[in-house]
């Protein structure tokens, strides 16, 4: 008996609603993938911008944010598999900036209003995000730390293009002469471990972060337009990639394809939420992932790298503050989001991924076989997914057989 695919009646349905989305201008186009078991779909809708006749294409190349932090994630398995990383082992041997942490005694301490960390932060905090710095989840200027995040550039408290980021070793320096948020292992905050991450494996590999990538995960599957840049030869196939500016009640350039903050070598590779890449390369990506590592021949990682990556690491304390990330269906693995149970039609327990803050979506479920991407450019408003995003989900889980 063969594996069951996608009916037919329902991917129309699902053409009909995204192409709702576009026919609406909340955005100039889309690319959208649904694979379940041998089956797979694709949708290119609209175009790449506003203005523009030229299509969205399975090979148009998206800003795709936070996915980066899962790539991120397998990148460091892979040193973990080599015992060039242990998980509980201290960073401070590769990231001496970050040693000897000091940690605010609350989020409304000034900077010297501090007690020393418990311990040092490892390399499971970081794969975890509870290395004990993150994302401030109030409004601007509510707390003294926000500013010197802000002026650091240290990210995580906004968009910022990557032209505009320090380089790697002020990055760090920088990182290190703030305390903390929280004490290592206590609390999951959003975005900073990952960068920290990213910077670990270059300094572990004696290369740089996106030769790493390239070398290890990139070239092995195929991926040949993922990088931290756009070249010259490919900027045409960069969408235009838009904000809400409310003020004016209209979508505007966040950043121009043709004046690209993309296109030119960034000061530092965020592990964070640095890479490009289309719909193509994050399908084989994916795939990996799902055959629990191996693509075609070749293993990129064990099957029992993989169980743990997208195994819950949290406990409900951790996750206190950031129930907008999580809801109540969600959890953390290893560098992405781990369903830990049913609230709408898509949320499957074990089902993993993430969402990128630039307007992409992409989830695996093990359970059902299934891959599910949506790139779009258009920034997200809040962590609330848009409902191009949940419409996408509901009609992906309503497609297969």
């Amino acid at each position: 008996m063969s594996n069951p695919g996608l009916v037919p009646s329902r991917l129309e349905r699902l053409q009909r609603i995204l192409s709702g989305h576009v026919a609406r201008q909340q955005m100039p186009g889309l690319v959208a993938l649904v694979s379940h078991h041998d089956e797979v779909h694709v949708e290119t809708l609209g175009t790449l911008s506003f203005g523009s006749a030229a299509p969205m294409r399975s090979d148009t190349i998206f800003r795709i944010a936070s996915l980066t932090k899962i790539v991120t994630a397998v990148a460091a398995m892979i040193l973990v598999e080599e015992c060039k990383l242990r998980l509980d082992d201290s960073i401070e041997t590769w990231l001496p900036e970050l040693a000897n942490r000091r940690v605010l005694k609350s989020l409304a301490s000034e900077l010297e209003d501090t007690v020393p960390a418990q311990r040092a932060i490892t390399v499971r905090d970081l794969l975890t995000y509870r290395m004990g710095f993150g994302s401030v989840m109030a409004m601007p200027n509510t707390y003294p730390i926000q500013r010197w995040i802000r002026d650091y550039r240290l990210g995580g408290d906004g968009p910022m293009l990557p032209s505009q980021a320090p380089t790697m070793d002020d990055w760090l320096q920088k990182l290190g002469s703030l305390p903390l948020l929280a004490q290592p292992g206590e609390r999951w905050m959003y975005h900073t471990s990952g960068d920290v991450l990213g910077a670990l494996i270059a300094r572990v590999s004696g290369q740089s972060f996106g030769a790493f990538l390239r070398e290890r995960i990139f070239d092995p599957l195929g991926m040949k337009d993922t990088a931290f840049l756009v070249p010259s030869e490919k900027v045409q196939r960069l969408p235009g990639f838009y904000f809400f500016h409310h003020p004016t009640g209209k979508l505007e350039h966040f950043d121009n394809p043709m004046q690209s903050a993309w296109a030119t070598e960034p000061p530092s590779e965020s592990g964070g939420g640095g890479l490009v890449s289309t719909l193509d390369d994050y399908f084989a990506f994916s795939l990996m992932l799902l055959n629990q590592g191996q693509h075609e021949h070749e293993q990129i990682l064990s099957r029992a790298s993989v169980s743990l990556m997208t195994s819950d690491h949290l406990t409900p304390e951790q996750r206190t503050g950031a129930e907008l990330f999580f809801g109540a269906h969600s959890s953390w693995g290893l560098g992405m989001s781990v369903d830990i149970a049913r609230q709408e039609i898509y949320h499957t327990p074990g089902r993993y991924g993430w969402t990128g803050g630039y307007g992409t979506t992409a989830y695996i479920d093990p359970a059902e076989g299934l891959i599910g991407i949506l790139f779009t450019q258009r920034m997200m408003d809040s962590p609330e997914p848009p409902k191009v995003f949940t419409d996408f989900w509901t009609l992906a889980y309503g497609a297969m057989e």
